[in-house]
C-alpha cells in the first residue's frame, strides 16, 4: 500500500499508540488523537507526527477535533475509531447521555459523519475497534440505549462494542457505493491502561500484575488487527462491512447481523447528536 493518512483516535497508550509507531515505521502519516494532551504529545513527539486533544464525553470537543481535521488533513486514507473504555457507576455526560453509550458509540458515530465529505473523496477505511465484550455482553434495546433499566458496567459497555459492530454493517450498507470500506475488530485482551480510571473489577485484571501477565497480551499484538486493516486493500484482502478476530471474519452478537436494528440505532444516534 502507498504512503497513507491514517487517523487514529485513543492513541495516546495501548492499541493506538503501538498501531501509530507501527504504521509510522512502514512510511505512512499518522495522525493522533488522544484525550490527555500530555500523552498524545508524548507518542506524538516521538514520531514526528500531528497530535489533537479530544474528549469524547464532550461533544463539542467531537465537533471541535472534526473542524480541524477537515481543516488540516484533506485526505484522510484511514479513520481508526479506537478510543473508548469501561466505566463504573452510570454517569450522565455535559451532553445529558450516559458516559460509556456517548464514549464508545455516540461521539465515533458523531466523528465519522462530520468528516464523511473527506473519507468518500479519500475513498477511506473506517475501522472501529470492538470487542468479545459485544457477545458477552450486549444487548440493544432502541428504546433504552442508555441504560436507564437494568444497567451495569458490562452491559453498557457490552452494547457500546455491539453498537460498533452495528455501525460498521450500515456504515457499509449506506457508504460502501461511495468508495468507503468499513470493518470492526477484537484486538484480544489487551494489557493496556485500559479501565484504569473506573471503579469496575475489571481494573483488577488489567493492573494486577500476576493476572495481568496470565490473561492479557501485548498492545504490539493487539494492535496487529488494526494495522492489518488499515494497510491491506479493502474488498481483497478483507470483505467489507464484517467483524474480525484475528484477521478473520467472526460470529458476533446475533444482533449484529440484524440489520433493522442497524438500521434503526444508525437513525436514532443521528437524532440524538443532531445530524
Amino acid at each position: 500500500m502507498d504512503r497513507t493518512t491514517i487517523v487514529i483516535t485513543g492513541a495516546s497508550d495501548g492499541i493506538g499508540a503501538a498501531a501509530a509507531r507501527r504504521l509510522h515505521a512502514e512510511g505512512h502519516e499518522v495522525v493522533l488523537v488522544g484525550r490527555s494532551e500530555a500523552k498524545t504529545a508524548a507518542v506524538a513527539g516521538e514520531l514526528g507526527a500531528t497530535a489533537y486533544t479530544s474528549d469524547f464525553s464532550d461533544l463539542a470537543d467531537v465537533r471541535r477535533l472534526a473542524d480541524d481535521l477537515r481543516a488540516n488533513h484533506p485526505r484522510i486514507d484511514v479513520l481508526a475509531n479506537n478510543a473508548g473504555g469501561i466505566m463504573g457507576h452510570r454517569a450522565l455526560t455535559v451532553d445529558g447521555f450516559e458516559r460509556t453509550f456517548q464514549v464508545n458509540h455516540l461521539a465515533p458515530f458523531l466523528l465519522t459523519n462530520l468528516l464523511m465529505p473527506t473519507l468518500v473523496s479519500s475513498d477511506a477505511t473506517v475501522v472501529q475497534t470492538a470487542s468479545i465484550a459485544a457477545r458477552l455482553f450486549g444487548h440493544v434495546d432502541l428504546d433504552d440505549l442508555q441504560l436507564e433499566r437494568g444497567y451495569s458496567p458490562d452491559r453498557a459497555y457490552g452494547n457500546g462494542k455491539l453498537e460498533n459492530i452495528l455501525f460498521t454493517r450500515e456504515l457499509d450498507r449506506r457508504h460502501r457505493a461511495d468508495g468507503i470500506a468499513a470493518a470492526a475488530f477484537h484486538p484480544g485482551i489487551v494489557g493496556t491502561s485500559f479501565a484504569s480510571d473506573t471503579t469496575h473489577p475489571m481494573r483488577f485484571v488489567y493492573h494486577t500484575p500476576v493476572i495481568k501477565n496470565l490473561f492479557t497480551i501485548s498492545p504490539e499484538r493487539g494492535a496487529k488487527g488494526l494495522v492489518w486493516l488499515a494497510t491491506q486493500e479493502p474488498g481483497r484482502a478483507w470483505p467489507t462491512g464484517q467483524y474480525f478476530e484475528r484477521n478473520k471474519v467472526a460470529k458476533s452478537n446475533p444482533q449484529a447481523r440484524d440489520a433493522d436494528l442497524a438500521r434503526g440505532l444508525w437513525d436514532r444516534s443521528a437524532e440524538l447528536v443532531g445530524l
